[in-house]
């Protein structure tokens, strides 16, 4: 009985010592007596669900394993916190001011893209790199509370950042006389910046998609092993949206760009009609029909001031001013077109005149009308513009695609007007000066090699916003007197060639400016506008990775001091305000009309010109945007 007893307990202990144990399926639920008695014990088979081990994985190691990212609300943990980076960086100051709805396209876009460089950098890490450290399997224990707390700092990062960015933009708007930016109102860019956000984070994810069903596809119907299909299938994808970029969306937007403003260079302008003065290209007496000069070529002859609106404002008799122009329908090629405009000065004897303007085009063929008006009212109508399409594109696509136009166009009208001028005696010619703004002082700068050229060319130049890839305008900027900063140098001691950015840097100075109005200036004079705050001064590609020399000296006028320089980050930052460079108020950006009468007083005044002519010019000149405004509205 003893022993029994003993047996018993022990098969009972031995059952205790497992009792989390489940026996297979397939296990009899009871074992009868009598088979005990007999021994005939049935023999147990293996569960048909149980799966054999895969010997192979228990030598694999964690790095076999997958290693799933930690998220944050269904977004990636790395690439929100990349994203956040990238928004801030994007709402940092620059240049110009932006309203919540600019504001919000250029740091959608920039925060998509900041993610996008996150999740790409933490794949691998995740991928090969962490699974070998052991702490790696503890992050599911704390990964709900991250989410959370990442969650509530990533709301409120979002909001003071975009407070701080109103802010900023008070300050700049304040720099520039605007209206100031309401701060409660900004934070409707966060509304923006999420729509943008998630629209091209679900194009990503598509094309991801894409991707992966590729590689299906060439596995499971190609045989193609599927760490190869891996990589080809993303490749693939990738060649397909570059393709569908390139021929689809750029040739057809380029086609349609074409289009769209081939019918506006054919159009006029409201209000605009054909001339009748003999002094005008499009009028009756001219070869250069008045079809074919183009929307801007139109309005550019048919606008201006004559000789009874002179003869009033000034007090005198004036003379009709001489406006020559030709189009890219005026003539077949360049040449042709230059021998007309040189043709046409021929016959209105522009020679006779005191003045002769050669004036470089915007994109479009654009001059500024202001900059026109400005040297007509300070000679009374004795005075002669010529100009020259070619292109019809606006300026920033010309810049981008067809800039070389412009560096031939100028060059051929400048070099073609100058020597029919050199042929005349030198005491029996106009003034010639040459004039460019924005892109068109890129087109009047290539006539010439350096600078000693071109004062040996002509009597004056005046170049307006210069591009920061200005062949002449880089130079000398590369050479300026050692002190001085790049937003506003002194060349020379100002002896040949000067920069301003406002009155005080052409009349009596401020104490601080580079250029002093006693200091000696001899002829010919040169002249450079630019404003601390414009994007086309400063626009290069080099900010991508070098700070430029006037964010590292002190701000210029109209730039805030709170701008700094980040890789990368700033030259988007410059590049976004491109698009709206002439959207501020005239004195910054990309806006000089307030400067022209004065710095035409500079560089070409007639003799015995004073100051208080220049202000009577500038007064007649706003009273003349005034009326014009009036009239179209």
């Amino acid at each position: 009985m003893e022993s029994a007893e003993s047996t018993r307990s022990a098969e009972s202990r031995e059952g205790d010592s497992a009792p989390h144990e489940r026996a297979p399926e397939s296990e009899p639920d009871s074992v009868s007596a009598p088979e005990l008695a007999s021994g005939a014990v049935p023999v147990l088979e293996p569960s048909p669900r149980a799966k054999p081990v895969d010997e192979s994985s228990r030598t694999a190691g964690p790095v076999a394993e997958r290693t799933p990212p930690v998220t944050i609300l269904g977004l990636d943990f790395v690439g929100s916190v990349f994203a956040l980076g990238f928004f801030a960086w994007s709402l940092s100051p620059s240049l110009l001011p932006r309203d919540w709805i600019f504001q919000g396209i250029v740091t959608g876009v920039t925060s998509v893209t900041g993610y996008g460089v996150g999740v790409a950098l933490a794949y691998p890490v995740r991928r090969w790199v962490a699974p070998r450290f052991s702490w790696w399997r503890l992050r599911y224990r704390v990964e709900l509370a991250a989410e959370i707390v990442v969650a509530v700092l990533a709301v409120s990062a979002v909001i003071s950042t975009l407070l701080a960015a109103a802010k900023w933009q008070r300050h700049v708007d304040a720099l520039m006389g605007m209206p100031p930016t309401a701060g409660i109102g900004y934070l409707r860019t966060g509304l923006m910046i999420l729509a943008i956000f998630t629209l091209i984070l679900l194009i990503a994810r598509g094309l991801r998609r894409a991707a992966r069903g590729l590689a299906n596809v060439l596995a499971a119907r190609l045989r193609v092993p599927m760490p190869v299909a891996h990589v080809l299938a993303p490749i693939t994808v990738a060649l397909l949206v570059v393709l569908f970029v390139d021929k689809v969306l750029l040739a057809g937007s380029s086609d349609a760009a074409r289009v769209v403003f081939t019918g506006q260079n054919s159009g006029t302008e409201h209000g605009v009609l054909q001339p009748v003065q003999p002094e005008r290209s499009g009028s009756p007496a001219s070869a250069a029909r008045w079809d074919t000069l183009g929307l801007q070529g139109r309005t550019f002859v048919a606008g201006g001031i004559g000789s009874t609106r002179l003869a009033q404002i000034n007090g005198a008799p004036a003379r009709e001013p001489i406006r020559v122009y030709a189009g890219l329908e005026s003539a077949p090629d360049l040449d042709a077109r230059v021998r007309l405009i040189v043709e046409e000065l021929d016959r209105g004897k522009a020679w006779d005149r005191k003045v002769l303007v050669v004036a470089g085009t915007t994109g479009t063929g654009w001059v500024n009308p202001a900059a026109a008006q400005s040297l007509e009212l300070m000679y009374n109508g004795d005075s002669a513009i010529a100009a020259l399409q070619y292109s019809f594109l606006p300026s920033w696509i010309s810049f981008l695609v067809d800039r070389s136009a412009a560096a031939s166009a100028g060059a051929a009208l400048i070099n073609g007007i100058h020597d029919r001028w050199a042929q005349l005696p030198a005491d029996h010619r106009p003034r010639l000066i040459v004039f460019g703004e924005s892109l068109g002082s890129q087109s009047a700068e290539s006539a010439f090699d350096n600078l000693s050229d071109l004062r040996r060319s002509v009597d004056g130049a005046l170049f307006v916003g210069p591009p920061n890839s200005n062949r002449m305008w880089r130079e000398i900027e590369d050479r300026r007197d050692p002190g001085t900063h790049e937003v506003l140098p002194s060349y020379a001691g100002g002896l040949i060639v000067r920069f301003a950015a406002g009155k005080q840097d052409l009349g009596i100075p401020a104490p601080d400016s580079p250029n002093s109005a006693t200091d000696p200036w001899s002829a010919p004079r040169v002249l450079y506008l630019q404003h601390a705050s414009d994007p086309v001064v400063w626009w290069n590609p080099n900010l991508l990775f070098t700070r430029p020399d006037w964010l590292t000296e002190p701000p210029g006028r109209d730039r805030t001091a709170s701008m700094r320089w980040f890789p990368v980050v700033t030259f988007w930052q410059v590049s976004a305000d491109l698009v709206r460079a002439q959207s501020p108020p005239s004195g910054h950006g990309h806006n000089y009309e307030d400067l022209l009468p004065y710095a035409w007083a500079e560089v070409a005044a007639p003799p015995n010109w004073t100051p208080a002519d220049t202000d009577r010019v500038d007064r007649a000149l706003k009273t003349l945007q005034e009326e014009q405004k009036r009239a179209n509205d």
